[in-house]
């Protein structure tokens, strides 16, 4: 199988670099795996500014085959990216053909320049669905979710969901007995599944600029699934529990407890998402038994 990845002046290093690493894994394992680079010029630029070979004959394709389009530095559609004609029929040429063709973040713009957007169901990075909605409106953009997949059209959320991505398309054309094995040999913790956020509770509740609320969520972060005391995070911030518990509040719209226990609830879904009862769930993430965990999810 070969899989060509198309490159794209001021492209993203880990969007080009994670799958490829995941199917230069499935290749070590003797898979009978391909890799090429093809551009339409020879030297890319990348974001950052690491320059980037390429070649710029395509290989010959089969269906059997994937083009992959890495996504590029930009604030929205248009800066960077722009195919030429005889690019975009390529594209179009080997979907048409029964080929699968993917791509990273903004990379989705290469896939909708060539029409294969227009009636599918999409995505890309989140600073970028409103911008990719209405570039192509006859596409039905997915939001917060890691990939999407219509009709061997395969569009991710951006940066390290491509190697969800690519992990899915070797569980899917070998099994996932090889997608773990590769998954386990790249020291990735867990393989997602596409219709998980692309960014979690983590991450929700960072956009403030309160040093001191900061430094408690880091704790509780590292430690979420340990039993951790106001005192203790108070102490850990140097302040005093009234003051963390006003200023977690301002900054969060939460208590600590009702942050910790929503990261433990996050990670809970994901294991029995992937198969975990909800008793071994509730234990591996820190509840003291498996009822509070149900009440919760009941509340969501």
């Amino acid at each position: 199988m070969k899989v060509v990845f198309l490159l794209v002046p001021q492209l993203h290093l880990l969007d080009l670099a994670g799958p490829a690493q995941v199917f230069s894994t499935v290749r070590d394992f003797g898979l009978g795996y391909s890799l090429h680079y093809v551009a339409e010029q020879e030297d890319v630029p990348t974001a950052q500014d690491v320059p980037v070979r390429a070649e710029v004959a395509w290989p010959d394709l089969a269906p059997d085959d994937l083009i992959l389009v890495p996504g590029w530095r930009g604030s929205r559609f248009g800066v960077h990216g722009l195919l030429t004609g005889s690019t975009r029929q390529r594209l179009a040429a080997h979907h048409a053909a029964g080929g699968t063709v993917a791509s990273v973040c903004a990379g989705a713009d290469a896939l909708g320049q060539a029409n294969l957007l227009d009636g599918r169901r999409c995505t890309t990075h989140h600073d970028l669905q409103d911008h990719l909605a209405a570039r192509y409106p006859a596409a039905r953009v997915l939001r917060d979710v890691l990939y999407v997949i219509d009709e061997r059209v395969v569009t991710s959320a951006g940066i390290a969901s491509g190697i969800d991505l690519a992990l899915h398309l070797v569980a899917t054309r070998h099994g996932p007995a090889v997608a773990a094995r590769v998954a386990r040999e790249m020291v990735v913790y867990a393989r997602r599944n596409g219709d998980e956020p692309q960014h979690s509770a983590m991450l929700r509740h960072r956009a403030h600029l309160s040093d001191v609320v900061h430094r408690v969520q880091d704790l509780i972060d590292g430690r979420f699934t340990e039993r951790l005391s106001l005192r203790t995070l108070a102490s850990s911030a140097g302040v005093s529990e009234r003051t963390l518990t006003r200023a977690f509040g301002e900054a969060t719209g939460l208590t600590p407890l009702r942050y910790q226990q929503m990261l433990r609830l996050e990670r809970a879904e994901h294991l029995i998402g992937h198969g975990a009862t909800v008793e071994s769930a509730a234990r591996a993430t820190g509840f003291e038994d498996a009822r509070m965990l149900r009440r919760l999810r009941s509340r969501v």
